[in-house]
């Protein structure tokens, strides 16, 4: 049934192109935002999907927030524009030189981290951009249990077999295009090849695999990061700790890790096909999901702001029909749920949810 019905949204997906030039860019405009905002804040980058918007959208800074955030934002967006130009140059074979490319390109330069140890001493280590792990690396899972990934000794050999084998798959047809992206992403998650920045180079490479044989991209939420975490862990127990095995894992060992990925790649393939179909002016979307508002007044608000940034909440409050002190009620809701967000400079409205492609 689970492939059925990713076949059948694949055909609606086909039978939707070819979309136009509008469609075309604000749908590489939504994704842009959405994939760099979740991607980064899986891993605890702090900007605000208004941030992420205002930076990668219009070069604009806003509000608080680490340097470090904002430059890591930036750079997941050049390697995102790296790998989707490696997929528009041809059906290359997979190197682990691009990979290591996309890392050095995510992570820019080495750097030294720091680290409290339990006596009061601190220890430090250097973070190397596009090479190998050169110490051990492992996570402790919410379950409080340690898991190692594979060591530094042996993860060349294992990255030269993960390549081998994507490409050899590749070329049989061995596996569907989805098993072969999740797949991939989990066996590259138990190598753990690099000291920082796995899960942002998997999440990108799930990405080269899938627009390499024309599947639409997707982004891994944030706010369903403990589902992408519980179906690695799963995956983990039925697989076993020993990393070179998880290298190697079989489809069918891997299938708790498949199963989420294919209801996954279904629910973003559902969500590009709504928005595009959307022809109703007062249906908004927001990161992946469809806003349900209470209240008609808060559509009509985000359109008059989409239409007119600079509007002052007097001509607001007489647009909608509604007193000042249930305008500013509205407004404050819609910036808390990061619908809306005022720009630093010159005070306009930025409108963060998205509405009808016409």
């Amino acid at each position: 049934m689970a492939k059925e019905r990713l076949n059948d949204l694949l055909e609606q997906w086909k039978a939707l192109q070819p979309l136009t030039e509008t469609q075309q860019n604000n749908l590489s405009r939504r994704f842009t935002v959405e994939y760099n905002y979740n991607s980064n804040h899986i891993e605890g980058n702090t900007l605000t999907y208004g941030q992420t918007e205002l930076l990668l959208m219009f070069g604009a800074v806003s509000g608080e927030g680490h340097l470090q955030d904002f430059t890591e934002m930036k750079a997941s967006q050049v390697g995102l524009e790296m790998m989707s130009q490696e997929v528009r140059e041809g059906n290359m074979p997979l190197t682990q030189h691009f990979i290591r490319t996309l890392h050095k390109t995510l992570l820019r330069d080495d750097y030294t981290v720091y680290r409290n140890l339990p006596g009061g001493q601190q220890t430090s280590y250097v973070i190397h951009a596009g090479q190998y792990k050169t110490r051990p690396n492992s996570v402790i899972t919410r379950y409080g249990d340690r898991f190692d990934y594979a060591s530094p000794e042996e993860t060349p050999a294992l990255m030269t077999d993960l390549v081998n084998w994507y490409n050899d798959a590749e070329k049989s047809g061995k596996y569907s295009v989805v098993e072969l992206a999740a797949l991939f992403h989990y066996r590259y998650i138990r190598i753990h090849p690099f000291e920082d920045g796995n899960g942002r180079i998997a999440r990108l490479m799930v990405n080269y695999i899938l627009a390499r044989h024309g599947w639409p991209m997707i982004v891994v939420r944030s706010r369903k990061k403990q589902d992408y975490l519980e179906a690695l862990h799963k995956t983990d127990m039925v697989v076993g700790p020993v990393p070179s095995e998880g290298a190697r894992a079989s489809l069918t060992k891997a299938r708790n890790f498949v199963k989420y990925f294919t209801k996954l790649v279904e629910d973003e393939l559902a969500y590009n096909i709504a928005f595009i179909e959307n022809k109703d002016e007062n249906v908004w979307w927001y990161d992946g999901e469809k806003i349900a508002f209470r209240s008609p007044n808060a559509s009509r608000l985000l359109g008059i702001l989409k239409d007119n940034p600079y509007i002052t909440l007097v001509k607001l409050s007489e647009e909608i029909g509604i007193n000042m002190s249930a305008i500013q009620k509205l407004i404050e809701s819609m910036v808390e749920k990061g619908y809306i967000q005022r720009r630093d400079t010159d005070k306009s409205w930025l409108v963060l949810a998205s509405s009808v492609i016409k």
